[in-house]
């Protein structure tokens, strides 16, 4: 029998309580403070966490690449031991944040009520959050902008198994982790590398080149707004998350539905070729992402969070344009040029200012032939690398599902 059984048999033979986020937690969401005041942003002290600090420093969190001054603060600070999960945009996104701080809207934190703090680690906590990712992931409201069903979300219970049992499953938890953390540094490592090639890759500043602009090249449109009512069924759509999360789209890249009319296919109507665009969010760094339809797939339409970006030449390849797109200096412009009041926007016309390089087709195959080899080093999960992190990824995940599974406590 394992230390971990035996506390278990020790300690908790009949099951354990299960409390719901309400029960546990006192819940609010982040906030963006007004770009349009300097004294929000100046000389900043305090950590404002935004998903780029996950993706970039992982998920226990100590700094941020953003700070806020003490004016930004609407009532208090969200306190250290918090946990922020992602309820809209990019959902299923958790951290642990060990500093008082704040979070923008797409975050909403759990703050740990005072009376369970002497019988709760946080760390357990922490892990259990997987499972509320993937709750968070299966419960969401339908419509263009992918958001948490937020009574649902409050329905989602946690375990609390005995201090001792909990701080056990932390240390075994924790040392699966640690096997894969040398791992994920060579990844990142690499992915750094790669990002410098794609950026070096796509710079012509030393070149006499031709260049035009978007407006020149593509004939943009705003996507399709429908009510609530209408997702869930029908055709395939192209949501935001959709473009956000994949540099490229295809047959079963995306899984959205909606009911729409003939008239409205044809409008609004999504062919190989296109390049799409994040077109609103709750932060600049998430509009302008973009992303490229690389196969055809039938009656799709694209949603009004999105921008529809369709080729009137034959100048440039699909995938040349999504390496090109995504790359610092677009990406950059596209941030700078962005618009804010209650939500980040861009629009078709501030993109139809973006320049593209004219090259020869073959040299476009020759970059994006270079290009999709380092990506696959990144990204190919049947292969090399990412395929060990993946294999050892799934084993983890497989032993933390059966270490936090606990029967219901028996009623008397």
């Amino acid at each position: 029998m394992t230390k971990l059984e035996e506390l278990i048999q020790e300690l908790c033979p009949n099951g354990v309580k299960y409390l719901t986020i309400p029960e546990l937690f006192i819940t609010r969401n982040g906030y963006t403070p007004s770009k349009a005041n300097a004294e929000f942003w100046g000389n900043g002290t305090i950590p404002w966490f935004r998903m780029e600090d996950i993706r970039e420093n992982g998920r226990i969190l100590t700094k941020s690449t953003q700070y806020v001054s003490e004016k930004a603060i609407k009532g208090k600070l969200f306190p250290e031991d918090s946990i922020i999960i992602a309820t809209s945009a990019t959902i299923g996104e958790h951290a642990l944040i060990k500093v008082p701080s704040l979070a923008n809207q797409r975050f909403t934190y759990l703050v740990l009520k005072d009376e369970f703090k002497s019988s709760v680690d946080m760390m357990f906590i922490f892990y259990y959050c997987f499972k509320l990712d993937e709750f968070c992931k299966t419960h969401l409201n339908q419509g263009n902008f992918a958001s948490v069903d937020m009574k649902q979300f409050a329905e989602f219970k946690f375990p609390l198994p005995p201090l001792p049992v909990q701080r056990e499953i932390v240390r075994i938890l924790d040392n699966f982790t640690e096997l894969t953390a040398e791992l994920q540094e060579e990844l990142q490592a690499r992915k750094k590398q790669y990002e410098y090639y794609h950026n070096a890759l796509m710079d012509f500043s030393n070149e006499n080149i031709e260049y035009l602009s978007v407006g020149e090249l593509f004939e943009i449109k705003n996507g399709l707004n429908k009510e609530k009512a209408a997702f869930g069924k029908g055709k395939p759509i192209i949501n935001f998350t959709d473009v956000y999360n994949n540099r490229w789209l295809a047959n079963g890249s995306f899984s959205g539905l909606v009911d729409v009319l003939d008239d409205e296919i044809k409008r609004y109507s999504a062919k190989i070729g296109d390049v799409f665009f994040t077109r609103t969010s709750e932060t600049k760094e998430d509009i302008g992402m973009s992303s490229t339809l690389v196969e055809n797939v039938p009656n799709c339409v694209f949603s009004g969070f999105v921008l529809r970006a369709r080729p009137t030449t034959n100048l440039l390849l699909p995938k040349f344009c999504s390496y090109y797109f995504s790359t610092k200096q677009v990406r950059n412009t596209i941030v700078r040029y962005a618009a804010f009041t209650t939500r980040a926007t861009t629009t078709g016309q501030k993109l139809s200012k973006i320049i593209v390089p004219i090259l020869p087709i073959e040299r476009q195959r020759r970059i994006v032939a270079i290009l999709d080899r380092f990506y696959a080093l990144c990204n190919d999960l049947t292969s090399g690398l990412p395929a060990e992190i993946e294999a050892r990824q799934k084993q983890y995940e497989y032993y933390r599902d059966k270490l936090l599974s606990f029967h219901p406590l028996s009623q008397p």
